[in-house]
């Protein structure tokens, strides 16, 4: 360095910039840039061996006063790969070098002044000037990581969303100019070193995404397991117990009728276990793409008919009036029967299920150019907005205690939801805590795949509602914009 700095004059400062790399440093080489008879040299360490820390150690020792006139490359090499600017106190930038322009996409002099200031997203401001104030003279390294607003736009269609670079912001702050006779120098700047770490942020983001969703899939299985526990118990109990008596010599009634009755029993509990292995079966082959779909050509009217006669007991039993709203005739359907019967009885069970006394279930159907447009509304207990976002969830209930008032395995929205999603469906639900809900699903006439390998792609269409490329029917989208003049409407498939 002597050799290099020979018959300088005045006192100086040696700063050694480099690329930021590895912990050791380098041997020095020239350029030295700075006026002769200035007392701040810049030495250019072309090698990949000093840390941004070491930087920032270095590079606060000391500033002169003509530092902040200094043009952007007498800040660093151009081939640096971080933004390296002097900031004053306030937070206003006074110089700026490096990698602005292939960073950002914006010439240094955009940053200056309270260029850089404006560009940081408005949520990290506060953590920026708090990294600029803690970065005093004599004061360890601040770090932060912020957002930066580059040049670049992406286009939405209606609007551009600006894009943010993630910076991970390294400051030392530092006095510069000569000493005055109180030894104090009369200037204090705030030298910054910003590298690039958007890419390592995703990479954290997506490893947050993928904890949080194992933890979903954790408190799913506990879910899971509690609620079939409670929905396999119970009618197992009945079984057992009910055939206990009547396998006993000294328990059993002598009574035909009572035997009878224990028998009906057994048989009802039966199937209600039956009803359950089943549905858990269906959610596990749809969720798993193994759900076949068998496309058949069948009237749509009698099928509805069987199903409301079908629901007409359990309603009557229960005191809730079930009304058909559907013309005399209806378009013929090429889909899956058992599947189109299974949506039906699922919306209507569910529909009477959470409905009092001396309520209304409404079913009603219509065609509409290519597609059948199924309602099933009723008069029950509605369900509350921050319920209507998990609806559809496997084995989810809007509000269920722990002692679950409503029979069932949360599983008959779920299998609805993915029988109409893969047969290139939509279904959306609207809603109203006391007032009831209203659940709209369209099918098309022609459920058949439109490609071979339609069915590898199930479990996405399960999930998205529609095939792609498939247009959208205006009635149905009529029906969704007038219930949402009323109430909330969530599209779950």
């Amino acid at each position: 360095m002597k050799a290099v700095l020979a018959g300088a004059s005045g006192a100086f400062t040696i700063l050694a910039l480099a690329t930021l790399g590895a912990a050791a440093v380098p041997s020095l080489s020239t350029p030295v840039l700075g006026a002769a008879h200035g007392s701040l040299y810049l030495i250019l360490a072309m090698g990949n061996a000093i840390t941004a820390l070491a930087f920032v150690q270095l590079a606060a020792v000391r500033i002169e006063p003509e530092w902040p006139q200094a043009d952007g490359a007498r800040l660093t090499s151009e081939t640096s790969l971080d933004l390296m600017v002097v900031f004053e106190a306030s937070g206003a930038a006074m110089s700026v070098g490096g990698n602005c322009q292939s960073l950002l996409g914006l010439p240094p002099g955009e940053l200056k002044g309270r260029g850089f200031f404006e560009r940081v997203h408005v949520a990290d401001r506060p953590v920026f000037l708090k990294a600029i104030t803690d970065a005093g003279p004599g004061s360890a390294i601040a770090r932060a990581n912020l957002r930066l607003r580059a040049s670049a736009v992406v286009d939405r269609g209606r609007y551009a969303e600006p894009v943010f670079v993630w910076l991970d912001m390294l400051a030392q702050g530092c006095r510069g100019g000569d000493p005055g006779e109180t030894g104090e120098r009369d200037g204090l700047g705030i030298i910054c070193v910003f590298r690039d770490v958007t890419q390592s942020k995703a990479r954290e983001d997506e490893l947050e995404a993928a904890r949080a969703s194992a933890e979903e899939a954790s408190q799913s299985k506990d879910h899971f397991l509690a609620n079939v526990s409670h929905e396999l118990r119970t009618p197992l109990n009945a079984i057992i117990g009910f055939s206990e008596l009547l396998s006993h010599p000294d328990l059993a009634p002598r009574d035909a009728g009572k035997r009878l009755e224990y028998a009906g029993v057994i048989h009802q509990s039966g199937q209600h276990l039956l009803t359950v292995v089943n549905s858990i079966l269906d959610l596990s082959k749809i969720r798993s793409g193994s759900f076949e779909i068998s496309p058949e050509r069948f009237c749509v009217l009698p099928l509805f008919e069987l199903c409301c006669d079908m629901i007409r007991l359990d309603a009557a039993e229960k005191g809730v009036e079930l009304v058909r709203d559907y013309p005399a005739s209806l378009s013929e359907l090429i889909g899956d029967k058992r599947a189109c019967k299974q949506i039906i009885l699922n919306l209507l069970s569910n529909a009477v299920k959470f409905t009092p006394p001396r309520g209304r279930v409404t079913v009603s159907a219509k065609s509409d150019g290519n597609s059948l447009l199924l309602t099933v509304a009723d008069t029950g207990i509605g369900i509350e907005s921050r319920d209507l976002e998990r609806l559809g969830d496997p084995f989810f209930q809007a509000k269920v205690s722990l002692d679950r008032p409503f029979q069932g395995t949360g599983l008959g929205l779920s299998i609805v939801r993915g029988l109409v999603g893969l047969q290139g469906g939509e279904i959306a639900v609207a809603s109203e805590p006391g007032k009831g809900t209203c659940v709209v699903v369209r099918l098309p006439l022609d459920c058949r795949p439109p490609l071979k390998d339609a069915r590898a792609s199930a479990p996405v269409a399960a999930l998205s509602g529609y095939r792609r490329g498939e247009e959208k029917p205006d009635l149905f989208k009529q029906t969704l914009d007038d219930l949402s003049k009323q109430t909330k409407v969530k599209k779950i498939a």
